[in-house]
C-alpha cells in the first residue's frame, strides 16, 4: 500500500494563508473585526494521499465542505467520516487530532480556518461541539459564490479594505451552511419544478375528481405544506386554481363548440350540471349558456 501523505501542493489548489500581522493591523483600525475573522482558506481538487496532523488540537474552527469523494476526522481516537455534500466544523480545541482524504475516493473540499476574540462563546451559542460530525447539505452553491469571492478578493492582497471584505463575507458563508434552508437555490427550483408538475397533472386530468390530498401526496409532502407552498408560488389555493383551469377549459369548449352544457360539466368531472353553472357563473359573473350566446353575437 502507498503511504504517501501530502498536506497541501494538490493540483489545481488554492490556498492563502493570512499574515497574522495582516490581521492586528485591521483589528487595531476596527475591534469589531476581533469578533471573527478567517486565518486560512483553501480549495483542494480530488486531494489524494491529503493528510494532517495536528498533536496539540488547533486554536481556530475549522469547516471543510466536500462536494465529492470521501475523508475523515479522528479526534482523541475517534473517528468521524465525511462524504459529497456534507460539511464539517470543528471547534478549536486543544485535543490531538488528523484529517485526510480516504485512500480510494479521495475527497475534493472547500476549507476555512476561521477564529476570533472569544471563539468558545461563537461554538456554544451555536451548538458547535468537537464530536457533532458531518452534516448533510443540498449542494451549496450560494456557500461556494462567497468562498470564491473570499479567495479573489484575498488574491488583491491584504489591505484593512480587503481583509475587513472577507470577514463580513465570512459570516454569510457560515449562515449558509448553519441555515441551509435560507439559502438554497436548489431548494427554490425543486419547489418550482413541483409547482409546475403539479400545474401540469391538473391539466391532463381536467375530467377526474382531484383533492388537495392526491396532489400533496403525490409530491410527497403533507397537506398544510403543500397548500402553502402552492399558494405561495401562484397567488391561489390548489383547488381554486383546479377550478381555474376547469372553467378555462369550458370557455373554450363553450366558444369554439356546440356541446351541451351538461355534457362540458361532466366532461370536467362534475356529474351535477347545475353545480357546474353556478360555479361557472360566480366566478365568470355569467352563465354558460349566457356566454355562449355573447359569442354567437361577437361571431354574427
Amino acid at each position: 500500500m502507498n503511504e504517501k501523505k501530502i498536506q497541501d501542493g494538490f493540483e489545481g489548489e488554492k490556498y492563502i494563508c493570512i499574515p497574522e500581522s495582516a490581521w492586528k493591523s485591521t483589528i487595531k483600525g476596527n475591534p469589531v473585526m476581533n469578533q471573527l475573522y478567517v486565518t486560512y482558506i483553501g480549495y483542494f481538487p480530488k486531494a489524494a494521499y491529503h493528510y494532517r496532523e495536528r498533536m496539540d488540537g488547533c486554536s481556530d474552527n475549522i469547516l471543510i465542505y466536500c462536494t465529492r469523494g470521501k475523508g475523515w476526522f479522528v479526534i482523541n481516537n475517534k473517528r468521524l467520516e465525511v462524504g459529497p455534500n456534507e460539511y464539517i466544523i470543528i471547534p478549536a480545541t486543544k485535543a490531538p487530532m488528523s484529517y485526510g482524504a480516504d485512500i480510494n475516493d479521495p475527497w475534493t473540499i472547500h476549507w476555512v480556518h476561521f477564529s476570533g476574540k472569544d471563539i468558545d462563546s461563537f461554538n456554544k451559542g451555536f451548538n458547535i461541539n468537537l464530536y457533532d460530525g458531518a452534516q448533510q447539505i443540498l449542494l451549496n452553491e450560494k456557500g461556494i459564490q462567497i468562498w470564491e469571492s473570499m479567495y479573489q478578493n484575498l488574491e488583491l492582497g491584504y489591505s484593512k479594505e480587503n481583509l475587513t471584505n472577507t470577514n463580513l463575507c465570512l459570516y454569510h458563508l457560515l449562515a449558509t451552511f448553519l441555515y441551509p434552508d435560507k439559502h438554497s437555490n436548489i431548494k427554490v427550483q425543486d419547489e418550482k419544478n413541483m409547482i409546475k408538475e403539479t400545474v401540469a397533472y391538473m391539466k391532463n386530468s381536467l375530467s377526474e375528481k382531484l383533492t388537495v390530498e392526491d396532489f400533496a401526496s403525490k409530491s410527497g409532502l403533507s397537506t398544510s405544506h403543500f397548500s402553502k407552498m402552492f399558494k405561495k408560488s401562484t397567488g391561489m389555493s390548489p383547488m381554486d386554481y383546479l377550478i381555474h383551469l376547469k372553467l378555462q377549459r369550458a370557455c373554450v369548449q363553450l366558444y369554439n363548440s356546440e356541446t351541451k352544457v351538461k355534457d362540458i360539466a361532466i366532461m370536467l368531472g362534475y356529474d351535477d350540471p347545475f353545480h357546474f353553472s353556478r360555479l361557472f357563473k360566480k366566478n365568470m359573473r355569467i352563465s354558460p349558456n349566457q356566454y355562449r350566446a355573447n359569442r354567437r353575437k361577437k361571431l354574427g
